[in-house]
């Protein structure tokens, strides 16, 4: 089956386009059948609830830092750091006085933050 998932695609710059989602963070996302990359712009004071989901996540820092709460406590996650969420595991995300800007690496895709070009 030929498909869009099924052949190399590239995304320019001006087909990556920020949308908002609950928490007032602006992301773009790109996926493919299984594996998806998502950027953030996460403004300063912004949380993401305590939450869970069933697709692994890995968060890179570019700009700023995140503070993530997990069963082991807070970790804050600075420039260059990551952190790995493994499937179902409950976190929750925020920012203190830094904005952040991060990208996310999912598997399976989180269907919350489809919004391909």
């Amino acid at each position: 089956m030929d498909t869009e998932t099924d052949r190399p695609r590239h995304f320019p710059r001006e087909s990556l386009r920020l949308s908002s989602d609950e928490t007032g963070a602006r992301f773009w996302s790109v996926s493919l059948r299984s594996t998806q990359l998502t950027y953030f712009e996460v403004g300063p004071n912004c949380r993401f609830d305590r939450h869970s989901h069933p697709s692994e996540q890995i968060t890179l820092v570019l700009e700023g830092e995140l503070f993530f709460e997990t069963v082991s406590g807070i970790t804050r996650v600075g420039v260059g750091e990551v952190m790995a969420i493994p499937a179902n595991a409950h976190h929750a995300v925020y920012t203190k006085t830094l904005a952040a800007k991060a990208v996310d690496a999912w598997s399976p895709v989180n269907t919350k933050y489809l919004n391909g070009p």
